[in-house]
C-alpha cells in the first residue's frame, strides 16, 4: 500500500476515519420516564457496516456508558455495567446488548438525564460513542402504603420478623397515560428492594389490595373500561400469580375466607397471554368462586 507521501500516523488516521464512519453505536430505552429505583433497562445497539468482522468483549470496559444530569448536578457512578461475553460481529450485522442502568448510577433525585455508550472497537484502537438519549427520573403519588412482617423460613429461630413495607404509585406518563406501580422497601423507607410497574389503570378506578396469612400482596384494580387485573405479588417482590377478569353481570372484587385465603369474586376470568403461570394450550375460561 503506497501512502503517497503522507506519514504513517496521517494515512493510518485516514483509513481509520471512513470506517469508523460505517459502525454505529445507539442507546434505545424502553420508555422515557422512571420512578426513583426503578429498573432502567437499555439495549445497546451496534451496528457493523464496515466491509469486516470485528470481535467485542475481549475485555471488561469494551461497553461503559456514561449518565449525566440535564440539571446541572453531578451523578454518581456507583459501578461499572457489567456486559460480558466475547463475540464477532460481520459486517452488514447488528449486535444487541441489553443491560439495567439503575443499580449502576446515583439516580435518587428527580429531574431530566442523558445516557450516552461507549464501544471500544479493539482491532482499530479507537471507540465509538453513542448520541445521548434523554429520560426523565419522576415522582410518583401514593395511592397506598401497608408495613408487614415477612413469614419465617420453615425451622428458622423464633425472632422478631424482618419488616417491610407495600407502597402503591401512581405514575402519569406524558402520553396521558396512567401506570400503576409496587414500591417494595424496609419498613423506614430507606432501602428499596423493588420497583416495578404492575400495568396500565384507569384514571377513575381505585386499586383495591388486600394481605392474605402469608403476606403476599392480592391487588385487584381496573386497567380497561370493563377488564380487571388481579396480580399476587410475595414479600420478596416477586409476582406469582396475574389474571384478567371481565366485568360480566357483576364487578369483580377480592373476598377472603375464614383461612384467610383470599380469591376473586364476581366478573368472569378471562386467559390471557399475560397470565402468570402461562396459560396451557387451549385452557378454557373459568368462572370465578360463588360469591
Amino acid at each position: 500500500m503506497k501512502l503517497s507521501g503522507l506519514p504513517v500516523g496521517l494515512a493510518l488516521m485516514a483509513w481509520l476515519l471512513p470506517a469508523q464512519a460505517q459502525v454505529t453505536v445507539q442507546v434505545v430505552l424502553e420508555q422515557e420516564q422512571f420512578l426513583v429505583g426503578e429498573s432502567i433497562p437499555a439495549a445497546v445497539h451496534i451496528t457493523n457496516l464496515s466491509g469486516r468482522t470485528l470481535r467485542f468483549g475481549n475485555h471488561p470496559e469494551w461497553l461503559t456508558f456514561s449518565v449525566e444530569s440535564r440539571d446541572g448536578f453531578i451523578v454518581v457512578k456507583n459501578s461499572e455495567v457489567p456486559v460480558l461475553g466475547e463475540f464477532t460481529l460481520e459486517s452488514s450485522k447488528v449486535a444487541i446488548r441489553r443491560v439495567d442502568l439503575g443499580p449502576h448510577f446515583a439516580l435518587g433525585r428527580f429531574g431530566r438525564y442523558s445516557v450516552a455508550a461507549t464501544v471500544q472497537v479493539a482491532e482499530w484502537g479507537a471507540q465509538l460513542t453513542s448520541k445521548p438519549v434523554h429520560f426523565d427520573i419522576i415522582r410518583g403519588a401514593r395511592l397506598w402504603s401497608q408495613e408487614f412482617g415477612v413469614p419465617s423460613a420453615a425451622g428458622a429461630p423464633d425472632e422478631p420478623p424482618e419488616v417491610r413495607r407495600y407502597t402503591l404509585q401512581q405514575a402519569n406518563y406524558l402520553n396521558s397515560q396512567i401506570r400503576l406501580y409496587l414500591r417494595l422497601t424496609d419498613a423506614a423507607e430507606s432501602r428499596v428492594f423493588k420497583v416495578f410497574p404492575l400495568g396500565q389503570m384507569r384514571s377513575v378506578s381505585k386499586p383495591e389490595p388486600q394481605l392474605d396469612r402469608e403476606c403476599n400482596l392480592h391487588l385487584l384494580y381496573q386497567d380497561d373500561a370493563r377488564s380487571f387485573n388481579y396480580t399476587v405479588v410475595n414479600p420478596d417482590g416477586q409476582i406469582t400469580l396475574r389474571q384478567t377478569y371481565d366485568l360480566v353481570n357483576t364487578r369483580p372484587r377480592l373476598k377472603m375466607d375464614a383461612q384467610g385465603a383470599i380469591s376473586v369474586v364476581g366478573g368472569v376470568r378471562r386467559v390471557a397471554a399475560t397470565d402468570i403461570p402461562a396459560p396451557k394450550r387451549d385452557e378454557p375460561v373459568r368462572l370465578p368462586p360463588a360469591e
